[in-house]
């Protein structure tokens, strides 16, 4: 798959910068080598713009898919405004909810639907831009590059029997993990849109009403419901009694919960606060993207459990894909079957795709808890280092443990804060020679300053909720753990 062995040969050095995360056509991440590297990736720095060959999918277009944007853009009229921008989508109905989304927040601006080989693009002039890529970003139901490729005619589409027999082992894999039957698993585009088709099925049977959400939040998780769908409260003390007045207060239309949160990898008290939720007729959805179904286990207490099927449980970081698990212990299991079986999601996995998760994910078990050990590992060796002040592992956490699974770990992720400060931190980033750049979940550890990647913007915030702009976030990935450890040894004593 790739050409570029990351975990022997990682993209880390400043000449590194924009190579693709993996060595492969469809990367979903990116090098971003040096701390400068991501402060201009965040300034919209031209010259950084310009050397990235990959990009997250949702913050960005891929190369394809930008290509087919373009083609789009020039065939357009809005394309003669300055600032008009093009977005691929897979069918007319994702295009339309775009669109639609557009008019409602831009009513002034100017849009418009155009089809070209076989996708649907929106084409939003510079009025409507803004609201064009949140829709694009929150919802994670774009184009995919593999789609983009195939509409470029630089890709074949797989066969029908070929995609059936890839989606049957998909959901087999699914089905053993959450302990369920197979009609409760549905697949998606990206984990974001897997969260889309939660809010869709909670708001028919809870409508026009705002979700909380509780502990401190993955951006998008939380700007989903504020921007696309009814409201977000954001609820960061997560003891029983602020829950039960929050939810006596708001009578939202669901909890939102993160198994556990990003990046600090504090767990809430799930059992709890579901059961305070239930109590009040409220659903919890819960994403347990970072801890993983293999390890935790949040359905005898969240009514839909989502996950980002790009990270762990793909493992390769060259494949967008999501996943939704109705609970059969959910008190409104049929509601929500039902709602299901009327609404027509606005977007299925795409067929080559799921031929890419199939692949990746043949290994799942296995490569999950083998990333359970390397990080917790990582983490015993981190907290003992003199120039580290806190480790974040979910390993100290109590609520985590309440969930495990039998025999489980606690997933690929850890964050830790240099005694430094961001000074120390922008040397040992700077130094680490591992891949650097978004996402989680690969073969290959990832580094990031992850607070500067994902609230860039509200830097101030973040650090009143006691989140450290200069935290450097960790999966850590197969590589050989004393050659790991001593490529982190050597970065340290920058700091």
């Amino acid at each position: 798959m790739s050409t570029r062995d990351l975990l022997r040969d990682p993209c880390w050095q400043g000449s590194d910068l924009g190579h693709p995360l993996p060595d492969a056509t469809h990367a979903v991440s990116v090098a971003l080598p040096r701390w400068n590297d991501v402060i201009a990736y965040e300034e919209q720095d031209p010259a950084c713009r310009a050397a990235l060959r990959a990009v997250y999918p949702r913050f960005g277009q891929h190369p394809l898919v930008a290509e087919l944007a373009e083609r789009a853009l020039t065939a357009s009229d809005i394309a003669t405004s300055k600032g008009a921008s093009s977005w691929p989508y897979p069918n007319r109905a994702t295009a339309e909810a775009a669109l639609a989304h557009c008019r409602k927040t831009r009513p002034a601006g100017e849009t418009e639907l155009t089809g070209i080989h076989g996708v649907t693009c929106l084409i939003a002039d510079a009025a409507s831009t803004p609201a064009a890529k949140a829709f694009w970003q929150h919802t994670g139901l774009g184009a995919s590059s593999r789609q983009a490729a195939i509409a470029l005619g630089q890709e074949q589409n797989a066969s029908a029997s070929a995609v059936e027999n890839a989606r049957s082992k998909v959901l087999r894999r699914l089905t053993r993990i959450y302990s369920c039957e197979g009609d409760a698993i549905s697949l998606h585009p990206s984990g974001m849109s897997a969260l889309h088709r939660a809010l869709q099925l909670i708001s028919s049977i809870r409508p026009d009403r705002p979700v909380l959400q509780i502990g401190f939040p993955y951006v998008d998780v939380l700007k989903l419901p504020q921007v696309v769908f009814n409201g977000a409260e954001l609820l960061l003390e997560d003891s029983a009694a602020s829950v039960s007045a929050a939810l006596e207060r708001m009578q939202p239309s669901a909890v939102v919960v993160e198994l556990p949160g990003n990046p600090l990898l504090r767990c809430i008290d799930l059992p709890t606060i579901a059961e305070l939720a239930h109590r009040q007729g409220i659903p919890v959805i819960a994403d347990d993207t970072i801890g993983s179904g293999v390890n935790i286990n949040a359905l005898p207490h969240a009514d839909l459990v989502f996950s980002s099927l790009t990270k762990s449980f793909a493992g390769r970081g060259d494949v967008l894909a999501g996943s939704l698990v109705l609970s059969h212990h959910s008190p409104w299991r049929d509601q929500l079957a039902a709602a299901a079986h009327s609404l027509r999601p606005l977007a299925g996995l795409a067929d080559n795709d799921l031929i890419a998760l199939d692949q990746g994910s043949a290994d799942v078990i296995e490569r999950v808890h083998q990333l359970n050990r390397n990080t917790l590992s990582m983490a015993e060796r981190l907290r003992d280092h003199p120039a580290v002040k806190t480790v974040f592992h979910p390993g100290e956490c109590r609520h985590f443990k309440a969930l495990q699974r039998p025999g489980a770990g606690h997933g690929c992720l850890l964050s830790f804060e240099l005694k430094g400060g961001t000074q120390a931190a922008r040397q040992v980033y700077d130094a680490l020679a591992v891949c650097k750049g978004p996402s989680l979940g690969t073969s290959f550890t990832l580094v990031c300053p992850y607070v500067l990647l994902a609230h860039y913007e509200e830097l101030a915030w973040a650090k009143r909720c006691d989140v450290p702009s200069h935290l450097l976030r960790v999966s850590v990935g197969l590589e050989e753990p004393q050659d790991l450890w001593e490529r982190f040894l050597q970065a340290l004593e920058s700091a």
